[in-house]
């Protein structure tokens, strides 16, 4: 606003203004006011341009506003960003223990279960081949005994001693007799 001077008159009275830097007249009668503006292209196109001076001082000032807070922005957004993949991280690590920690139980079952079932297979072979020498042990205890029964019958006829050899293998036990005549 241009500052003026006003008169100032009683009411009926015509008052008149008159500005300091523009053109402007302020008519007042009997109650009504009238203002008339005239200005000067001049101080016009002056403060257009202190206006636009301004404008462009307060358009850098906004630029600079603008870039610092879209930096602000888009460090928030990285911080946010970093943090929710640290997070997803640490999420993921802990998954993969855990699912090491199962594979590793079961892991640790199946080995339990193979060594319970190879003893076992182990225990049934034993008992199958010390099964397998009891009964060829007794089968020669058997030969034995018939060869023993029948020395004894024909234990007058002949003075002959006897000698045995006995070899053990894994499969087979073999037992070999022989009549020594004196």
């Amino acid at each position: 606003m241009v500052p003026s001077f006003v008169l100032h008159t009683p009411p009926g009275e015509m008052a008149v203004s008159f500005p300091t830097d523009n053109m402007q007249c302020i008519l007042q009668s009997e109650g009504h006011l009238i203002v008339i503006i005239i200005e000067d292209k001049q101080t016009q196109k002056k403060e257009k341009q202190s206006q636009k001076k301004k404008k462009k001082k307060n358009g850098k000032k906004i630029k600079a506003a603008i870039q610092i807070q879209a930096w602000w922005r888009g460090t928030l957004v990285r911080r946010t960003l970093q943090h929710a993949a640290l997070r997803a991280w640490i999420i993921q690590c802990w998954w993969r223990m855990i699912l090491m920690r199962v594979m590793e139980k079961k892991r640790r079952a199946a080995l339990l279960d193979y060594a319970s079932r190879e003893r076992a297979v182990v225990k049934l072979q034993s008992l199958v081949r010390m099964w397998r020498i009891h009964w060829r042990y007794c089968q020669v205890l058997n030969a034995i005994y018939v060869i023993q029964c029948h020395w004894q019958c024909h234990n007058c006829q002949t003075c002959a001693s006897l000698r045995g050899h006995c070899v053990i293998t894994t499969t087979h036990l073999q037992f070999h007799i022989e009549i020594m005549n004196n």
